[in-house]
């Protein structure tokens, strides 16, 4: 089928087009599910775009949509389903709630808003198979998942029983295949496991009571496991300390421990608190974004805190068994999962009157703004940890009007407005950066050669948005989205479910590892390693993954 897309105003930073900027419109043409190059072939439809502003489908590297720690925060937050009813006349007929939406909700929600590929960053081993059969009652999106390693005790084992490089890389690449995951997660490397030893802290360089093993190795052990397996996405690191004042100097050694390897540090507004003040809580924003501006190894995504309710749901259970005190409303869950990890939610309600939640707000649009390089910074909410991802159209007005976020600064609490350069900072963003924040960096970063542009060969997964000085109600809405070349939304309506891949990596790995996965799943699991296996047939209802091919990093 040839679809043509007539009189759009091409925005696509990939290959350096902003027809938005120039004025310029011109026409895109799909055939067979993929953007070719313009032909005078006749069409079996078109749609006139009059202008309207074209853009790569969006791409959320790092949202928490599927998985066993989701569902334990919908069976918490039932009251959760009230707060987004169904939709009147919106085709997939969904509500499903607003900080964890339903599997089936999250992809709606996703595509109105222009979004085409969404991954979950933090899946468990002993949970992959769950997370897989969730993903895939996800509509309209392709998925993939980061697995969580470094916690688990046979890594832990290995390490502490001096095992070679070759050995972990050989464990890491049998986990990939076996769970059927795209990278690799690392979660307070170390921490998850130290608390299950009565530790509650546990700083970078700082030995686990049980193990020995200290964070720093933890990280550099694995850093080098992808690099060396040639995984294109770097390690995906929730470091140590997070939310602690004073785990700035934690981040600022972190960034110094990857000693010019790439390392990608996931929610780092969590991750840059200082202890200056009164209140013994600051902004390290400009410090920490100073050390990422000159490192250019490292990539970041902010988890931008966003006022109202939310659920916290992650990992990283010594953080939420901290936390649970704040819980709001008062209830929590925390559990231990088959050696693996952990997990914890703990609801949250993030109050602009409140001295600490509105200097997290202003940390990260400081790290946000203080970011030079568009390319190495992401936008993210954490979601639902900072706030749930339907936030996006609010933010990206906070970044492109600074007007509009001063104002919104001079609402907040007013100690904290005197806590933070925010106000100062001039910067606005330009609607080419938001273009290469949602679409063309992630692509890049995540090694999808053919997602995140609009060039000859790519994915059909196309947004249409209506020119708007009011960014916030730019976002809000899709004219048209298409996903792999079948048009999904008009009007910011669901008009049909696409079903999408799953994207997941294959490394070459040393096979002679399998006795010893036998051995451990015999003997400390209770379950055969062949059943722990995902096989392929399991991923989206038969169809199988689409296999990323491991020839080293993304560029």
């Amino acid at each position: 089928m040839r679809i043509r897309l007539k009189g759009g105003r091409v925005l696509d930073p990939a290959n350096d087009e902003n027809g938005v900027a120039a004025g310029r419109a011109r026409d895109i043409e799909i055939h067979d599910g993929r953007i070719v190059a313009p032909t005078d072939l006749k069409a079996d439809a078109e749609y006139d775009l009059g202008g309207d502003v074209v853009m790569a489908g969006g791409i959320d590297l790092h949202s928490h949509i599927a998985g066993g720690k989701m569902n334990l925060a919908r069976l918490l937050m039932q009251e959760d389903r009230r707060t987004w009813p169904e939709l009147p006349g919106n085709f997939c007929g969904c509500g499903g709630g607003r900080a964890v939406p339903t599997a089936h909700a999250t992809g709606c929600r996703y595509a109105e808003l222009g979004y085409t590929t969404v991954f979950e960053p933090a899946m468990v081993g002993a949970n992959a198979r769950g997370a897989h059969l969730e993903m895939a009652d996800i509509p309209n999106l392709d998925t993939g998942a980061y697995l969580v390693l470094g916690n688990d005790d046979f890594f832990q084992r290995l390490l502490a029983a001096g095992a070679g490089q070759e050995q972990v890389n050989a464990y890491v690449g049998w986990m990939l295949e076996a769970t059927q995951a795209f990278a690799i997660k690392i979660v307070n490397p170390g921490g998850i496991n130290a608390f299950k030893f009565n530790a509650r802290k546990m700083d970078l360089d700082e030995a686990n009571p049980h193990y020995g093993v200290t964070p720093r190795k933890v990280l550099t052990t694995l850093i080098r496991a992808v690099t060396e397996l040639g995984i294109p996405h770097p390690i995906h690191l929730h470091g140590c300390n997070l939310g602690v004042p004073g785990n700035d100097e934690t981040t600022l050694a972190t960034i110094a421990a990857a000693e010019g390897r790439r390392l990608h540090l996931t929610h780092l507004q969590f991750h840059s608190y200082g202890t200056e003040g009164d209140k013994r809580f600051s902004s390290s924003a400009a410090r920490i974004a100073e050390l990422v501006n000159a490192n250019p190894n490292i990539s970041v995504d902010v988890g931008q805190v966003m006022f109202g309710q939310t659920v916290t749901a992650s990992a990283d259970y010594m953080s939420q068994y901290r936390n649970r005190a704040l819980a709001s409303p008062k209830k929590s869950i925390g559990m231990d999962i088959e050696l693996d990890a952990a997990c914890g939610v703990v609801p949250f309600e993030y109050r602009d009157r409140n001295f600490v939640n509105a200097l997290q707000w202003a940390i990260g649009l400081e790290l946000f703004l203080l970011v030079e390089d568009p390319w190495r910074i992401f936008l993210t909410t954490d979601h639902p940890n900072g706030g749930p991802f339907t936030t996006y159209p609010h933010l990206i007005r906070l970044l492109m009007d600074r007007d509009f976020r001063n104002a919104q600064l001079a609402t907040l609490n007013k100690v904290a407005q005197k806590h933070t350069m925010l106000a100062e900072i001039r910067r606005e963003y330009s609607l080419e950066e938001i273009a290469i924040l949602t679409r063309a960096a992630p692509a890049r970063i995540l090694g999808l050669k053919d997602k995140g542009h609009l060039g000859p060969g790519a994915v059909a997964d196309i947004a249409v948005h209506k020119e708007d000085a009011d960014r916030e109600a730019m976002f809000s809405t899709t004219r048209f989205v298409f996903k792999n070349g079948r048009l999904i939304v008009k009007d910011g309506v669901v008009v049909e479910l696409a079903q999408g891949t799953t994207h997941v990596v294959r490394p070459e790995f040393d096979r002679a590892i399998q006795k010893d996965m036998d051995r451990w799943f015999d003997e400390a699991v209770g379950l055969k390693a062949q059943h722990f296996r995902v096989a392929d047939g399991e991923l989206r209802g038969g169809a199988g993954p689409t296999v990323l091919n491991c020839q080293g990093v993304a560029p």
